[in-house]
């Protein structure tokens, strides 16, 4: 495989095997001969194979250059969210605070700084068992596709979800990213209200028309109960009272409602998004960590037969006919021209093709009908003089294999069929050998196991 695709940190893997699962079930299978047969090659389970196959598809066909596109488009999606969060939470310590010509009514700024973040926090955790990422996830998810402005990502964000989803990953991703924009709008409001605390002159005031002043007592006393805890300054009864009057002109007044307002802010604003950024961040590599492929799926269970047969014999594949197409004679030999190398099925860790004489043609290696069928069209109308096709030995002879040997023998005036030698690391199976070995002899066809190069050249050796 490619640099780029080794590069794929799990989760990408996956989903690209759920992108090209999408698209198929949308469009049609894939023309995946060639990705089938490497994926086969490479060993490994059935989830490794159904992996490396959709990589390779995914490659072929630009979705891994989709999957880059679609990632610049969240990174930009996300910048413009932090940008907008920052800015919404300077408008919110604005908002609470005043222009500071009139008093600052303390629940009226209270309401400004923590009520949308409040109703925001009640809908996540109402919706926690659906999707958890609400509205600000949902924006994100379609910014991230129009600002990747690419047309084969279209699969991309479904298939992450779903991918996410089968670990209920999908929630905590999201809400990862509600939590951090709200986290940097109030932390952005507590700075702002910080600096305008620090350099204007505000006086603090409360009011009500049917409310008893004891309510807002025990009310702004409750409030400011656990940031005192923290050091934050909480108004005396006194003052809470006196403050309900007329706004107190005296310094202590406002250092005491101004602390009060920031211990609130803090306590009940940041902590919470903070503690819910870290339960979401460890929710989500411990999920992430067991994100698997569902082989149960309809379409992974189509692919078990053709990436991972339930048994392969060793020796000659399916009970072979009578009496397979005998390529004796094949084309007279004026009617041929030329010499052609052709393999089939060969490994692709296996160089080829060797170094050829001046005048040979290579017809490539044959893994598909389809480049089966082209070549013995080609065959038919351009007959070869000579043909040597190279097959490796330590595939068995299966009845398949034979007919297009067969087929391509009479496609030519004289042929040879060369069983190439393993690796250096590897050894023949001799019963196997033996297996195309008779096979072979069955077909009249003659073999070797050195390049009979010269006579692919000359027509003799």
């Amino acid at each position: 495989m490619t640099d780029a695709i080794t590069r794929l940190s799990s989760l990408e893997r996956l989903w690209l095997c759920e992108a090209v699962r999408l698209r198929e079930e949308q469009a049609g299978p894939l023309d995946d001969g060639e990705a089938n047969r490497r994926a086969s090659a490479a060993g490994g389970e059935l989830a490794q194979r159904i992996e490396r196959r959709a990589l390779l598809l995914a490659e072929r066909d630009g979705l891994l250059d989709g999957l880059r596109h679609w990632q610049q488009g969240a990174r930009l999606a996300a910048l413009v969210l932090l940008v907008l969060a920052v800015g919404g939470g300077a408008g919110l310590a604005f908002a609470a605070l005043g222009d500071g010509l009139r008093p600052v009514n303390v629940f009226w700024a209270l309401g400004s700084l923590l009520g949308l973040h409040l109703l925001s926090l009640a809908g996540w955790l109402l919706g926690l068992r659906f999707a958890g990422g609400g509205a600000l996830g949902r924006l994100w998810l379609w910014l991230s596709g129009k600002l990747a402005r690419d047309a084969r990502i279209a699969q991309l964000a479904p298939a992450l979800l779903l991918v996410l989803e089968r670990r209920r990953l999908g929630r905590w991703a999201l809400g990862l990213l509600v939590h951090g924009l709200w986290l940097l709008a109030l932390l952005a409001a507590a700075v702002l209200l910080l600096a305008l605390l620090a350099t204007r002159r505000y006086d603090f005031v409360w009011e009500t028309s049917i409310l008893a002043s004891d309510t807002f007592i025990s009310l702004t006393q409750a409030l400011g109960a656990l940031p005192a805890l923290l050091g934050f300054a909480l108004p005396d009864p006194e003052m809470i009272r006196a403050s309900g009057d007329s706004a107190l002109a005296s310094e202590a007044a406002r250092r005491a409602w101004s602390g009060w307002l920031l211990g609130v802010l803090v306590v009940y604003g940041l902590l919470p998004r903070l503690v819910l950024c870290l339960l979401c961040v460890w929710r989500w590599h411990h999920g992430r960590a067991r994100l698997r492929l569902d082989l149960e799926l309809p379409a992974y269970r189509l692919l078990r037969e053709r990436l991972q047969p339930s048994s392969e014999r060793l020796g000659v594949l399916d009970q072979a006919p009578a009496r397979l197409s005998e390529p004796l004679g094949g084309v007279p030999s004026a009617a041929g021209s030329g010499a052609l190398l052709v393999a089939v099925e060969l490994d692709p860790s296996r160089p080829w093709p060797p170094v050829l004489p001046a005048g040979v043609a290579n017809a490539g290696i044959l893994d598909s009908r389809e480049q089966r069928q082209r070549l013995l069209d080609q065959l038919s109308r351009f007959p070869a003089e000579r043909l040597l096709i190279a097959c490796d030995p330590r595939r068995s002879p299966d009845r398949g294999t034979l007919a297009l040997l067969g087929e391509l023998a009479h496609s030519a005036a004289s042929t040879r069929i060369w069983l190439l030698p393993p690796p250096p690391s590897e050894v023949l199976d001799s019963a196997r050998l033996g297996d195309w070995h008779a096979a072979l002899a069955g077909l009249g066809l003659s073999w070797s196991d050195r390049a009979p190069l010269n006579w692919l050249e000359s027509g003799h050796d």
